[in-house]
């Protein structure tokens, strides 16, 4: 009877000293994953509102939204409306702005790199793009801003005699670079195909 005991003492340390040499698992960290994007196809329209001395084209997954919520100051421009883009919860920001005076022109740029400027605190890095079209007199900036942002694209142009306008790219969610990266790079194109296409009227 103690043999047998001493049989089942043997086999249980034996078991328990394979189970304490067995080599532990590694764990690994599971990879990031986001959400499934389906894109929409890219197709572009001309865009042509009354109220507004330019065209571009623009892309047909973009609905137009006349802005409403202008202060009494800006009342007075009629050019001021959305972009906005349903399947990927964005839209892009336009404001045209007339001027006569120099004076005018200097403040409507320092207003842009002003805004740009805002999101030093956040940003990581600052890339600023020339936008140069002499035969259509177009001329302006585009601002990338990289890191945790509310507008990681910004633009301006302008024939630096009577006509401004000013764009934002914002996502109607919390911005993160990395996860926003796909769909911000998409809207990069859609930007890029809008400066390329505009002229003044």
């Amino acid at each position: 009877m103690e043999f047998r005991n001493w049989n089942f003492q043997l086999l249980l340390v034996l078991l328990v000293g394979f189970a304490a040499c067995k080599e532990e698992a590694v764990l690994v960290p599971k990879p990031r994953i986001y959400p499934k994007v389906i894109y929409p196809e890219k197709a572009y329209e001309p865009l042509e509102i009354e109220d507004c001395p330019f065209t571009m084209e623009v892309p047909k997954y973009f609905q137009y939204i006349k802005d409403k919520d202008q202060n009494a100051v800006e009342k007075k421009h009629n050019c001021w409306f959305d972009l906005y883009c349903q399947e990927l919860n964005s839209y892009i920001h336009l404001s045209y702005l007339p001027f006569s005076s120099r004076k005018e022109f200097d403040k409507l740029i320092g207003d842009a790199f002003e805004m740009a400027d805002k999101h030093n605190i956040k940003a990581s890095y600052r890339n600023e793009l020339k936008i140069t079209k002499p035969e259509e007199q177009v001329h302006g900036l585009i601002f990338e801003i990289d890191g945790p942002v509310a507008t990681p694209l910004q633009f301006f142009m302008t024939d630096s005699t009577r006509h401004f306008i000013r764009g934002s790219l914002y996502f109607k969610s919390s911005v993160n670079r990395d996860s926003i990266a796909p769909v911000y790079d998409f809207h990069k194109l859609d930007v890029g195909k809008m400066v390329e296409s505009f002229e003044w009227r």
